[in-house]
């Protein structure tokens, strides 16, 4: 089960989020600690009485402003032994309850004038704190001035600054939940571009970099700790490729001369080396081979069709001499891109495969731009089927082939961008079927 990698997204939105949450709210704390140490002057009335004083104000027969006990107001002067209101209209009418305190005699008259206010006195019981508002009423607009439940600032402070904060709050969430991932996804694009371009290297684009034109800067060093990388692995795999096909030609002379050696001696046991003599050659030109494939590569459309009955043909005199058949079956047959000499050695080592270790005949089946090389011998184990690509890996110890066959032929064909896979034939025996991918408009008819 593949492991979930960790996102970016929630560190970068619950974390920020978090902490300007914290922010604001110690932001608020500190306000309302700076208000409450300003201000000294004493609590304040409670504005919702005004409210219920209003709900209870009529006009009687004669137009004049009345109290009527309502349920709410019962409960307020219950709850406020020292409660005491004065009441206007815009006519100057008035109506009062409760000891109004002397000093404020001078508002008869100009209490319409006043639309809002508080007034607070310094000193205990506070009975001279009032509250002045313009309220709706039963008997229409009025402006009341009244003293009941007191309320420290803290607590006012607080309650006025939590909902306006709560609002403030919410934004920062939508904001952060929506606008942190795309500014995530803009700011890391050039994250995804260098991850493209880290697909598209490979064997044959060992050259390629990854670019650090369009990456943040904190990135910027593990792009270049990963070019750095690929630029040693390219220097690794460049002195093993050398030293690989410096020996495999080194070779060439010294094996020459041993097969002529060997063909010329007298003796029988001595000839008999032949074979083994024969089993080194192939393996040196198959190494030779994996080098010429990364040096020498001459990409072009051609006829698949073509291709495989040329191989058939050349590989004729060999299939006759080990007393065996084979044939080639077109059943519809495209163009292929790609080097027709890589692709050649491909058929041909498919085809030496199955000669020596299949049955008595060979069938390569062309269907579009797929292969089948087909025999009809013991076959190949189901566990030994990926296997068999590993190089110098063979399925029987004694056997005379070099196991770097199929290695070859896997890794030409993954250079064409196709596929190759092994499984039963119908009859008994193997069946390798290589697909390449069909060939590219631009090279389409190249002779």
């Amino acid at each position: 089960m593949r492991q979930r990698l960790p996102s970016l997204k929630w560190p970068l939105i619950v974390q920020p989020l978090l902490l300007q949450l914290t922010i604001l709210f110690l932001g608020l704390v500190g306000m309302i600690a700076l208000a409450t140490r300003i201000d000294s002057g004493g609590p304040y009335t409670d504005e919702t009485i005004t409210p219920v004083i209003a709900g209870a104000i009529v006009r009687d027969g004669d137009g004049r402003l009345a109290v009527r006990m309502t349920r709410e107001l019962a409960a307020l002067r219950a709850e406020t032994p020292a409660l005491w209101y004065i009441a206007e209209d815009d006519a100057g009418r008035r109506v009062g309850f409760g000891q109004v305190p002397v000093e404020y005699a001078a508002f008869s008259g100009v209490l319409r004038q006043l639309a809002y206010g508080h007034v607070r006195d310094r000193f205990a019981p506070h009975v001279m704190s009032a509250v002045i508002r313009r309220e709706p009423s039963p008997a229409g607009p009025l402006t009341i001035m009244g003293h009941g439940k007191l309320t420290e600032l803290s607590f006012t402070v607080l309650l006025a600054s939590s909902v306006g904060a709560l609002p403030v709050a919410l934004l920062m969430v939508l904001v952060s939940f929506i606008a942190t991932p795309l500014i995530v996804r803009r700011s890391l694009a050039g994250v995804a571009q260098i991850a493209r371009e880290a697909e598209r290297i490979g064997a044959g684009s060992r050259a390629a970099r990854l670019s650090e034109e369009h990456v943040p800067v904190e990135i910027a060093p593990l792009v270049r700790a990963v070019n750095d990388a690929l630029g040693r692995l390219d220097e690794g795999y460049e002195r093993q490729r050398r030293f690989i096909a410096s020996a495999a030609h080194e070779l060439r002379t010294p094996i020459a001369i041993l097969r002529v050696k060997v063909d010329a001696a007298p003796e029988p046991a001595t000839r008999r080396l032949g074979i083994d003599i024969e089993r080194l050659a192939n393996l040196a030109e198959q190494m030779l081979d994996l080098q010429r494939l990364d040096s020498a590569w001459h990409e072009q459309a051609f006829d698949l069709a073509l291709l495989v009955r040329r191989v058939a043909a050349d590989l004729a005199p060999l299939v006759i001499a080990a007393d065996r058949s084979i044939e080639v079956v077109v059943d519809h047959a495209q163009q292929v891109s790609g080097d027709a000499s890589a692709i050649e050695r491909v058929l041909t080592n498919l085809v030496q495969n199955a000669i020596d270790h299949g049955g008595r005949s060979v069938t390569i089946r062309v269907q579009g731009t797929a292969v089948e090389v087909e025999d009809n011998g013991p076959g190949i184990p189901p566990d030994e089927r990926e296997r068999v690509f590993e190089p110098f890996h063979r399925l029987r110890p004694r056997s005379t082939g070099s196991g770097l066959g199929l290695h070859l032929v896997q890794h030409v064909v993954q250079r064409h961008g196709g596929h190759v896979s092994i499984s039963d034939a119908r009859g008994g025996g193997t069946v390798a079927r290589v697909e390449f991918p069909p060939v590219r408009p631009a090279l389409r008819d190249t002779p």
